[in-house]
């Protein structure tokens, strides 16, 4: 029987990616529900292509243009953010890829966990936000929570096998982005437009800007911390700008074991998918006589400042991190619209960790006042 799937954010990066994998294994997978926040066009391409039982889009304006493109098909077609954290409960489905952007991904992925749905994880700020209620709650639902960033993926499968033998410490790469070499006077003066060009990886606008500030990675460390129950101090950060190595694991027997590959997001998201198999794929090899040189170097944290707070916000603990995820998703989306400066993204978001109230031990709720209440401040900041 194929494997019934919901792909939320089908129309970005991951979901686009995803949808190429699920085509090129018809025979193993189908897809169930497709969801949107507001690429209406392509969405509708894509119900129409892969004839889902549901298409959600999450901005309810653009419902009646979804809705009489696809009168002529047997899909339902829904709106708005409740529909999304509806649909991920629908018995048929087996996993949701959660690759929405940002805070929203939260609210579905706890639905689908609750729901028993197993989940491919490439919304890597679920567990910024509230990563210990989410392990929590895989594991009373008994739920598998596989990586999908290419970075989570790779020490997930260097983990693989491995029982339970004790990780001294990850190694987390990174490629340093379009701006590793310039200094901080340089920095004081890129555009958007420089900050859109990443060196290595095709993705979306926030990630991209994520990637040039280092706050994504950042995000990741935090992640890995959840995903593998380490502590910050058993993460080590190390740009390596060629993305060959994707990440590695030392164990406490001094081996470091690596996942290597060129940078295509097919390979991690196929793999979730396919657990514990591994699928054909006609994605380019890597050539290592391409790569005679794989270098690597230690991440400037006084450059990049919000690799920093993320190791000062899981060090805290309680809603820092999701104070810090609040504030970045502010400032990322002023520096977008040209509102403020690269700099001073990092500027703000220091501020609003100052600003905005900590709670040691959050709730569910104590998340969403607190996103609100950071989305304020940071908004008034920049």
């Amino acid at each position: 029987m194929k494997r019934q799937l919901a792909i939320l954010g089908s129309t970005g990066s991951i979901g686009t990616q995803a949808l190429e994998v699920i085509s090129e294994h018809a025979d193993l997978f189908e897809v169930y529900a497709l969801t949107a926040n507001n690429q209406v066009d392509l969405l509708i391409n894509q119900a129409r292509k892969f004839l889902p039982e549901v298409v959600v889009i999450a901005n309810e304006q653009k419902y009646p243009e979804l809705k009489e493109a696809l009168e002529d098909l047997p899909i339902k077609v829904w709106a708005g953010a409740d529909a999304i954290s509806q649909v991920v409960q629908a018995e048929p489905i087996h996993m949701v890829l959660t690759a929405m952007v940002g805070y929203s991904g939260l609210k579905p992925t706890i639905q689908a966990i609750k729901a028993g749905k197993a989940i491919a994880l490439a919304n890597k700020e679920t567990l910024v936000v509230a990563g210990e209620l989410i392990t929590a709650l895989a594991t009373e639902y008994k739920v598998p929570v596989l990586p999908v960033d290419s970075e989570h993926s790779a020490i997930f499968q260097c983990l693989v096998g491995e029982g339970n033998n004790a990780v001294e410490k990850i190694l987390l790469t990174a490629s340093g982005g379009p701006f590793r070499n310039k200094s901080l006077k340089e920095l004081e003066t890129v555009t958007k437009a420089q900050a859109l060009k990443h060196p290595n990886w095709s993705m979306g606008a926030k990630v991209t800007i994520d990637s040039a500030s280092m706050m994504n990675k950042g995000f990741e460390m935090i992640e890995a911390k959840w995903l593998f129950g380490l502590s910050p101090e058993q993460i080590q950060v190390v740009v390596h700008p060629q993305s060959i190595i994707h990440s590695m694991v030392q164990f406490e027997d001094g081996a470091v074991m690596a996942q290597l590959g060129i940078p295509d997001m097919k390979l991690p998201i196929s793999y979730a998918f396919s657990y514990p198999e591994r699928l054909k794929s006609s994605a380019p090899r890597l050539d290592f006589n391409q790569y005679s040189t794989l270098t690597f170097e230690e991440p400037d944290m006084t450059r990049f400042r919000n690799l920093a707070f993320a190791f000062d916000a899981v060090k805290k603990g309680g809603n820092m991190p999701c104070i810090l995820n609040a504030a970045n998703e502010v400032v990322v989306e002023a520096f977008l619209k040209d509102r403020i400066g690269f700099l001073q993204m990092s500027e703000v978001i220091e501020q609003t960790m100052c600003k905005a109230s900590f709670v040691p031990t959050p709730s569910y709720d104590d998340y969403v006042r607190s996103d609100e209440e950071v989305r304020l401040i940071a908004a008034s900041l920049s």
